[in-house]
C-alpha cells in the first residue's frame, strides 16, 4: 500500500510513500516530522523510478536505450566488506545510507564511550547513527563540527538519536495508553504544544509552559509559549538556545505543587519528591524550577550543583536565588 507523506507519521521497514507526485521507499525506519521530506532527507528515503505504463512505453519491448527517466538514477552502492574488512575506512560514518545494524534497548542507556571499538566500528559503518545525522541535518540544534574531535561528533549523534527513541516511544505509550502518573513528557515540535501541558510561568501576559530538549549531551528545561515564533526555548552555556524539537511536560497539578527553595537544591529539605526533569551531561539530575524576574514567573533549572535557580530572560541566562522546584504531591 502506498500513502501520502505525512509529519508526525511511523515509517516502518518496506514503507513506501509519495510526496509531490514522487514515490520514495524508506531506508531507515523512523516517525517523519516537518522538515523531514523524503526529498530533503535522502537518508532516510530512497526515491523510487518512475513508473510508465505499458501503452506508453515505445521502447518497452525493444529496451531502446536512449530511454531515460526525468531525473538522474542513483547508482547501486558496490557490495560492502565484513565488519574490520578491507575497504570500511573509504566512507566516512556520516556518510552511509543505510542502517544494516540493530541496535538493542539496553544498548541505548550506555554512552558511546562504554562500547567497545568493534562495536563503535560496527555502528559507524552499519549506519548505527543515521538517526542522529538525520536530525541534525534537518537543523535540530547548531552541530559546530570544528568545536569537536571526531569521537565528541559520534558520541554526541548516539547520545541525540537515543533521547530521540527514548521520547518517541514515550510518547506513543502516552497516545495509545494515556498518562501513566501526574506527569508525562511528552515529545513535540515548533509551536505544537499537547492539549494537558502544565503551565510554568508567565511572562507579558503570556502562558510558559515547561519543556526540556537535548543539547550537547545533556537534557536542559526550559519553556515554550504560543507567542514564541520557532520553538522552545533552553538555557545552555548562559545564552538562550532554540529547540525546534522538544518534550513538553504534562500533567495534573492536583497531584503536584510548588516548594519553595533557594540557592543549591537539598533533597532532604525539600519534603517532597523532585518530577523527573533532566539531566546535565556528566548525568547530574536537573529540576524543574520556576523563578520570578522581570515581571515575570519563567521556568528553568536547579540542582544540587548549581548555586541557584537558572531561568533563561532576554537571550541569556539569569541565575535567581529564591524560588520554587516542581514535586509530586506525595
Amino acid at each position: 500500500m502506498v500513502y501520502q507523506w505525512e509529519p508526525s507519521t511511523p515509517y516502518g521497514s518496506g514503507a513506501v510513500v509519495v510526496y509531490e507526485g514522487v514515490k520514495y521507499q524508506i531506508i531507515q525506519p523512523h516517525t517523519s516530522e516537518p522538515g523531514w521530506e523524503p526529498p530533503a532527507t535522502p537518508a532516510l528515503w530512497a526515491r523510487l523510478p518512475e513508473e510508465v505504463p505499458d501503452n506508453q512505453d515505445p521502447f518497452r519491448d525493444n529496451c531502446n536505450p536512449g530511454y531515460q527517466p526525468s531525473y538522474e538514477q542513483p547508482q547501486a552502492p558496490p557490495p560492502q566488506p565484513p565488519y574490520g574488512g578491507p575497504g570500511v575506512e573509504e566512507k566516512r560514518w556520516t556518510e552511509v545510507q543505510e542502517q544494516q545494524v540493530e541496535i538493542d534497548h539496553e544498548e541505548r542507556k550506555k554512552k558511546w564511550w562504554e562500547l567497545d571499538d568493534d562495536r563503535k566500528k560496527q555502528l559507524e559503518v552499519g549506519g548505527g547513527l543515521l538517526a542522529g545525522i538525520a536530525a541534525i541535518g534537518a537543523g535540530y540544534y547548531a552541530y559546530h563540527e570544528h568545536e569537536k574531535s571526531e569521537d565528541e561528533k559520534k558520541a554526541n549523534v548516539w547520545a541525540l538519536q537515543n533521547w530521540l527513541h527514548e521520547a518517541e516511544a514515550r510518547t506513543r505509550r502516552y497516545y495509545e495508553q494515556g498518562p501513566s502518573g501526574p506527569a508525562n513528557w511528552v515529545l513535540t515540535d515548533g509551536l505544537n504544544i499537547p492539549q494537558g501541558a502544565i503551565q510554568g510561568g508567565e511572562q507579558q501576559g503570556q502562558p510558559l509552559f515547561i519543556v526540556r530538549g537535548f543539547h550537547e549531551g545533556s537534557i536542559q528545561i526550559g519553556k515554550v509559549s504560543p507567542a514564541y515564533s520557532k520553538g522552545a526555548v533552553i538555557g545552555y552555556g548562559h545564552k538562550e538556545i532554540q529547540l525546534p524539537k522538544y518534550e513538553v511536560l504534562c500533567g495534573d497539578m492536583r497531584a503536584l505543587q510548588w516548594v519553595p527553595s533557594s540557592g543549591r537544591v537539598h533533597l532532604e529539605r525539600l519534603g517532597a519528591r523532585p518530577v523527573e526533569g533532566g539531566h546535565e551531561a556528566d548525568g547530574t539530575p536537573l529540576f524543574v524550577a520556576q523563578a520570578e524576574t522581570h515581571d515575570s514567573i519563567i521556568p528553568g533549572k536547579a540542582s544540587e550543583k548549581l548555586s541557584g535557580a537558572f531561568v533563561t530572560f532576554r537571550d541569556t541566562e539569569k541565575e535567581v536565588d529564591e524560588y520554587r522546584v516542581l514535586c509530586y504531591n506525595y
